[in-house]
């Protein structure tokens, strides 16, 4: 019995660090290590492949990520697929408990910006920059509008559909949509976006009708710092 239970134990990362039975120690005990987060933040719209992860996270070793990998596939927050032919790849993509974590980064990623030590000048990968438009999105300001505005972010394509006061986000690009935005990373939208500079200033194109784009940008609001 007691060589069954020390089993378990391997098996499950509940209790390895806090034993403590509280949701929150179990949470961190999955998602506290260094990348694990940001590594579930780059699967939210979709798998991607080993080289695909590695490209949005640069500080990552191959070794620590494929060391994430595994422990957040053991936690069963993602799985391994293969792609389909042409190009069979091996991906990873969240479960549907992986992705039932996106409010966590969205309140996070909330509290955060709100420290007056927060950084939006530094880099941001462009799946971070389109989970930000989530997060920081004002129902209340958008009203009654819809728009279908395309993000062209590098190689990334991204399609969000404003319509009845909520804004999903998804892969790929439509055709025909109401606005384009196009950038060389999700900094330069960001500085758009949050941070008011001129779109031409920062390399940012933006197709469509003028107004409409600085309605929609005016969405976007980071929270005010919240002094000591």
């Amino acid at each position: 019995m007691k060589l069954q239970k020390e089993t378990d134990e391997r098996k499950s990362p509940h209790g390895r660090w806090y034993a403590d039975a509280c949701g929150t120690a179990f949470g961190l005990e999955i998602l506290g290590e260094r990348w694990a987060l940001l590594i579930v933040r780059e699967l939210m719209f979709g798998p991607r492949r080993f080289s695909d992860l590695r490209a949005s996270l640069p500080g990552i070793s191959a070794k620590v990520l494929t060391e994430r990998l595994a422990g957040l596939e053991a936690s069963g927050v993602l799985r391994r697929e293969t792609a389909p032919e042409p190009a069979p790849a091996q991906l990873y993509g969240l479960t549907r408990w992986g992705y039932a974590a996106e409010p966590i980064l969205q309140e996070l990623g909330r509290w955060a910006a709100a420290s007056p030590l927060h950084d939006p000048t530094l880099p941001l990968s462009p799946v971070s920059f389109m989970l930000s438009l989530r997060t920081m999105f004002d129902a209340g300001a958008a009203g009654g509008l819809a728009a279908t505005a395309v993000f062209a972010i590098g190689s990334a394509r991204f399609t969000a559909r404003l319509g009845d006061g909520v804004l999903p986000v998804a892969r790929g690009e439509t055709e025909d949509p109401d606005l384009r935005f196009e950038a060389g990373s999700g900094a330069a939208l960001a500085a758009v976006f949050y941070g008011g500079a001129p779109p031409d200033a920062v390399g940012v194109v933006i197709h469509g009708d003028p107004k409409l784009a600085a309605r929609f940008v005016g969405l976007f609001t980071l929270p005010e710092p919240i002094p000591d």
